[in-house]
């Protein structure tokens, strides 16, 4: 088997697995409906560009403006991904008419080449494809999309370590799925889009074999970047729990709010002790989904000020903050010789935590060893 039939088998059959996984994003009943259409329009794209191992030939002969059209859809790949990325970190995202102007690269380029391309003889378009990687418009197609992919990185790591921060001071759900998949996905695309640079550089260079081999490799890559998609859609079908929008860092927001100098320290005081009171007597962290605006509601301290009053003044993340009393709350639990028959999976359930992993993660974070070590130990 040549290395072309190679590539066109692989291609076939990442194609066919994302074909697949649009489908099961389109049809799966779940509240993201918007989420799983952004991503599913993305692979659309992906499978569109991934087509191009078996079906860019027969194009170029006989519809050469539609094979070069084809091209240029990449650059509406990262911008999708970075909608994609919003719709599934803030809980109120919506399509709106600005979000147009992600595909003005898009649109200039297709500008660009309507003289010097689309316009153009058979003859011409022919000469193209067979030298384009030596004209100026490649040229420019290439840095395009290069300058287009790191502002669009950048721009999804920083959007990640910001929803990061704003969950973990608003949230206490330990489910922090959403940050992951995203934050691997961004690193991911990163190395193949990276990657599919060096290869195409190769071109400008006496390495045939290599290219070939880069060939070869990067539509491995694809079909195992595929087979991942695949694999995290089962395995989460329903991504994600994301954030409101219009929540801010503590930080962010300080300044506005003005209090006394003269009673400052007192005051905050009072709201600290008042505010671990509340938490001894009436047990809100048992809730597994409490929130920052939950408690404010409980409290009638304003969610702002309750914000700085734990993040910046008790210098705890909420997400900290609550989970320090559950897992004091398992530990007297673990110490009870009476309740020695309670596994360590209903006491982490019995004290507000949703998993087993994030429960040994923040206790032995808290006590520096497991519950079980804990539980021997008391006994």
């Amino acid at each position: 088997m040549d290395n072309p039939d190679y590539l066109k088998i692989i291609a076939l059959i990442a194609v066919f697995v994302l074909l697949l996984l649009i489908f099961f994003l389109l049809t799966v009943k779940t509240k993201n409906k918007l989420s799983n259409r952004i991503f599913a329009s993305y692979l659309i794209l992906t499978v569109i560009d991934t087509s191009g191992f078996f079906i860019a030939d027969n194009i170029t002969n006989n519809h050469p403006n539609l094979e070069i059209f084809r091209w240029t859809l990449y650059l509406l790949c990262i911008p999708l991904f970075y909608l994609y990325v919003q719709s599934i970190c803030y809980t109120d995202f919506r399509l709106k008419l600005t979000h147009l102007l992600h595909a003005i690269p898009f649109a200039i380029l297709n500008l660009v080449l309507i003289p010097r391309i689309y316009l153009t003889s058979n003859f011409e378009k022919k000469y193209f494809f067979k030298h384009h990687y030596e004209t100026s418009e490649m040229v420019f197609f290439q840095s395009l999309i290069e300058i287009q992919y790191l502002l669009y990185i950048i721009a999804i790591f920083i959007l990640l370590r910001k929803y990061r921060k704003i969950y973990f001071e608003n949230y206490t759900n330990s489910n922090t799925a959403a940050y992951k998949w995203l934050f691997q996905m961004t690193v991911i695309f990163a190395l193949a889009h990276y990657f599919a640079t060096f290869k195409n550089l190769l071109r400008y260079t006496d390495y045939h074999k290599l290219l070939i081999f880069a060939n070869e490799c990067m539509g491995i890559i694809a079909l195992l970047l595929t087979c991942w998609f695949v694999l995290k859609a089962l395995n989460y079908p329903e991504l994600f729990r994301g954030i409101d929008s219009k929540l801010q860092l503590a930080k962010d927001f300080i300044p506005k709010t003005i209090i006394s100098k003269n009673h400052e320290t007192a005051l905050i005081a009072s709201q600290i002790t008042a505010l671990k009171k509340y938490m001894m007597d009436k047990k809100p962290y048992l809730d597994q989904s409490l929130t920052i605006q939950d408690l404010a509601n409980q409290t009638n301290i304003p969610v702002r000020e309750l914000s700085i009053l734990i993040n910046l003044h008790m210098q705890q993340h909420f997400f900290d903050f609550v989970n320090q009393y559950r897992i004091e709350n398992a530990m007297e639990i673990l110490r009870n010789h009476s309740k020695s028959e309670l596994t360590v999976l209903e006491i982490l359930y019995k004290v507000g935590f949703n998993s087993k992993s994030s429960f040994n993660t923040a206790f032995k974070k808290h006590t520096s060893i497991t519950p079980s070590e804990y539980r021997n130990s008391s006994s």
